[in-house]
Parts: C-alpha cells; sequence; structure tokens
C-alpha cells in the first residue's frame, strides 16, 4: 500500500496501539484471526473511478481477491454507478473523480480506472501525481504522447501499474513463449491479428445522426466531455458507442488490439514501430447521402507495422485487420479447423513454422494442430496464479507488496510492457486518420497525401519524419481547463 507522508499507516497504527482497558488489551483483528486472516486495515483500499460496466467487474475481480476493500466509488453517471452503489454500500460516492482525490486521497491506497478511453490520460495522472498504484483499462491512453508520459510517471512516482488486457496474464501467452523460445517456428517474421470487431455504429452503417437531445438528469455531461471538445449529448453515444468517434474513444484497434497484440508483443518484444501503412474501408458511397463521418473510425481497416528486427533478425510485419477482414488461411490449418477462435485471432509465422491463438491469447495452437499435443518443451515463463482472472489479483498483491517487489516487477502488464503496447496500437490510429487528411489547391481540387505512403515513425522522438501533417495525432489538445499536470 501506498506510505503516508503525513501519518502511519493504518498497518502501524494498529501495531503500535493496542489499547489497555481494564487490564486487558484489545489486540488486532489479525491476530485473533489466525493464518489465511487478512484484517480490513491490512487490505488494499481502492478508488473506482469509472463504477460501471466493465469497470464494475473490475472493481468486483479486486474485491473477490479477499485483499481489497472498495472505499470510493466515482462515476459522472449514477445509471452506471447503481450495482457498484448497492454491492459496496460503505463506499463513499463523488461523481468528479478530482473532488474524491482532493478530499479522500489521505484514504486511498490505489484507483481503478474504467472511463471512455479519452479520460484515461487525466485520470491515471492524477492518481499516480499523488502517489497513488493505479489499474488502468485498455487502451491505457487515447493518443501516443499520454501513454509515454503515463509510462515515465509510473517511474516518477515510484507506483504499481497494470493495463486491464487481463488475457496477457493467461497461460495462452506464456504457452507461444514458450514454443517460440523453443525455437519451434525458428524467427517470426510476419503477424496477423484479427477481429470482427467494430459492433458500434460508425462509418457507414448508419447515418450520422448527432441531433442534440435532453441530457438524462442523471448525467453530468460536462464532466463526461471532460478533456474532449465541447459539443452537444445525443442519443445513443452512452453508455457504448462512444467508442465509434474519435474524440471519445479509439475504434476497434482501442477495444481489441490491446488484447490481440499483446502475445506477439510478449513473445516477440517488439517495441516502438519504424513505419505504418494502411487502407481502409469505403465509408461514404455518394455525398447527397451523407454517410461520411470523418470524426467516426472506418467499417474496416488494415494496418502494417513494421518493427526493427533484433540482433541480426530480420524485421517483422505485423498485420492488423478489422472488421471481419482477415488474413489468409494458413496452408497447415485444416478446411474445417478454426481459424484463432472464429471471429478473432492472431497468428505467426516463423521461418521454420507457425502458431496461432484465440482473442487473449487462448488456446494456442501450433501448426498443423496436431503437433499441439505431441509437442512439449520447458517452461521458461512463470504462470500467473490464476492465469487470466489472476491479473487483477496480483495487481493487488503487487501494489501491497510495494512498487519494486517481485510481485510488482511480474505484473504482466505494467506499464513499461503496456505503454509500447499501446503506442503501437495507436499508430494504427494515426495511420487511419492520416488516410483522411484532405488538401484542397487553389484551382479547388482535392487530394488525399496521406493516402498510399508509408508513414515513417521516430519512435523515441515520437515523430513521423516524412509527412508532418500526420504528427497532429500524436497529441490532443484538451479542452480548457483539463491537463496531464506535467
Amino acid at each position: 500500500m501506498s506510505k503516508r507522508k503525513s501519518d502511519n499507516t493504518r498497518r502501524d497504527f494498529i501495531k503500535n496501539s493496542a489499547l489497555a482497558l481494564g487490564g486487558f488489551y484489545i489486540l488486532p483483528r489479525h491476530v485473533l484471526g489466525g493464518k489465511g486472516f487478512t484484517a480490513p486495515s491490512d487490505k488494499l483500499q481502492v478508488a473506482g473511478i469509472g463504477a460501471g460496466g466493465k469497470g464494475e467487474s473490475d472493481l468486483f475481480a479486486f474485491y473477490s481477491s479477499g485483499k481489497a476493500d472498495i472505499a470510493f466509488l466515482c462515476d459522472v453517471d449514477d445509471r452506471q454507478a447503481v450495482k457498484s452503489r448497492e454491492r459496496y454500500p460503505k463506499a463513499k460516492y463523488y461523481k468528479d473523480y478530482r473532488e474524491m482525490l482532493d478530499k479522500e486521497h489521505m484514504h486511498i491506497d490505489a484507483c481503478s480506472v474504467s472511463t471512455p478511453d479519452h479520460m484515461h490520460g487525466v485520470q491515471a495522472m492524477a492518481a499516480m501525481q499523488l502517489g497513488k498504484h493505479v489499474y488502468v483499462q485498455k487502451p491505457m491512453a487515447h493518443d501516443i504522447y499520454e501513454a509515454r508520459i503515463m509510462t515515465k510517471a509510473a517511474h516518477d512516482y515510484n507506483v504499481v501499474t497494470q493495463m486491464g488486457n487481463q488475457g496477457s496474464s493467461g497461460d495462452g501467452v506464456r504457452m507461444l513463449q514458450d514454443w517460440h523460445t523453443a525455437g519451434l517456428i525458428g524467427d517470426v517474421h510476419t503477424i496477423y491479428c484479427y477481429t470482427d470487431r467494430p459492433v458500434w455504429p460508425q462509418g457507414v452503417n448508419r447515418p450520422v445522426i448527432t441531433t442534440p437531445t435532453a441530457i438524462p438528469a442523471e448525467l453530468d455531461f460536462n464532466l463526461w466531455l471532460g478533456t474532449a471538445p465541447q459539443k452537444d449529448y445525443f442519443e445513443g453515444l452512452l453508455p457504448f458507442n462512444w467508442r465509434g468517434w474519435w474524440d471519445y474513444g479509439t475504434g476497434a484497434l482501442g477495444d481489441m488490439a490491446c488484447h490481440i497484440m499483446a502475445p506477439a508483443f510478449a513473445v516477440c518484444g517488439l517495441g516502438y514501430p519504424i513505419a505504418a501503412e494502411c487502407s481502409v474501408a469505403t465509408r461514404y458511397t455518394a455525398p447527397w447521402q451523407k454517410l461520411y463521418a470523418p470524426d467516426s473510425g472506418p467499417m474496416g481497416s488494415h494496418i502494417i507495422l513494421t518493427f526493427q528486427g533484433q540482433n541480426g533478425k530480420p524485421n517483422v510485419k505485423l498485420h492488423w485487420m478489422d472488421g471481419g477482414i482477415q488474413p489468409e488461411r494458413p496452408a497447415e490449418l485444416g478446411p474445417n479447423e478454426i481459424m484463432g477462435d472464429g471471429g478473432n485471432g492472431v497468428i505467426f509465422e516463423g521461418t521454420k513454422g507457425k502458431m496461432m491463438a484465440g482473442t487473449y491469447g487462448v488456446n494456442p495452437q501450433l501448426l498443423p494442430t496436431n503437433l499441439t499435443k505431441t509437442t512439449s518443451v520447458p517452461k521458461t515463463i512463470d504462470r500467473v496464479k490464476g492465469g487470466e482472472g489472476g491479473h487483477y489479483s496480483a495487481w493487488v498483491e503487487a501494489c501491497i507488496a510495494g512498487p519494486g517487489s517481485k510481485e510488482a516487477k511480474a505484473l504482466s502488464s505494467h506499464f513499461d510492457i503496456a505503454g509500447p503496447l499501446t503506442e503501437s496500437v495507436l499508430m494504427g490510429n494515426l495511420a487511419i486518420r492520416s488516410y483522411d487528411i484532405k488538401n484542397t489547391d487553389k484551382k479547388g481540387g482535392t487530394s488525399y497525401p496521406g493516402r498510399n505512403i508509408q508513414l515513417l515513425w521516430d519512435g523515441p522522438n515520437m515523430k513521423i519524419t516524412n509527412f508532418d501533417e500526420a504528427n497532429q495525432y500524436v497529441k490532443r489538445t484538451y479542452r480548457d481547463g483539463w491537463s496531464l499536470g506535467v
């Protein structure tokens, strides 16, 4: 748990303040409780920023570890917070996370951030700057700059971090790593990651309906907008369809790539890409139909990220496909065998062989699949207790053990891992958005200079070097009054 600067920790207080009453000492409950008993004072005190939807299930996973109390809840929409407020009746409730942190930071050890993508950065940074450990839903940031700053902040403020791509703690990812380490597929040169998302309205699969409607009484829409530009509320934006709008969400990549690309980063040790290129599904059929939505993601896209080969090994090409687009079936896969998990998956092609898995790295398979059951290799990667489900309790235990502990270093998606992964995911979105940059010449002619080119990326300096207009998507401009605090 985080250490207090102005008072003793609750644990120290209990140890040092046994009270004498009538000749008897009142002992701490953990002394009376026996082995395995965790006193309330020894539990991680968690504040939930975002108490509904995924936030609700995350909080319950922390609570179910038996080592965390949900002490505070915060949500801008009372409708979304109902279940959590009923489950944790003693948790004090706020609408503004800034007010909660200002008033309660002395009683908070860690924060869970599960809000729309555009708020992850400012909320996590506010918590870390107060020395609070953070668990942030995927993607950990809305833009590349935020991800870089958050990764650095974890070290600057000496806190324990974890991103919410729980599959990274699963046994499947570790099996893929073991196979690769054993040299079964040789040097990986090509990776295919694919998904059937988006499943929310965007692109040409719906008219652009943004007619302002009345804001629900339970929702503080100004707080919900937060860093995003000032715009009117319209029906259907909440609770989920915000993902389809660039102001708030990060599209199919932000929703699924942190899950599906995570095995690629774990297996190949990928860092920053050196180049990105893309093609996208057409998003309009005729001007008069008014279906084109430049502030919304496409129905489907194909991104190619190139990563520099390490130690003399070949460059790695990572293909991302969404909207139901899938790569060619490997020749080693039988005609009736399922590729990945059907709608989603990852395929590794190496110099000696191939392997694949489904979403979250589940059901890893060597190709041809009959090799999976007949192949045995040493376990080179420690498994997470509880696998995918242990992603949450591992973070709780790491927070209690403290920064620098073996528990903290063993986390599957602390920000040193999640940061480069998230930046690569968001590089895909930068390529997509660059595709729509339009130039108009003096004669009224139009061109799209971001199309049909390869964007060259200087990762350490966060800069596209051959098409400067694309750099506007590296870092957002926040609405007045909002800041990362750096």
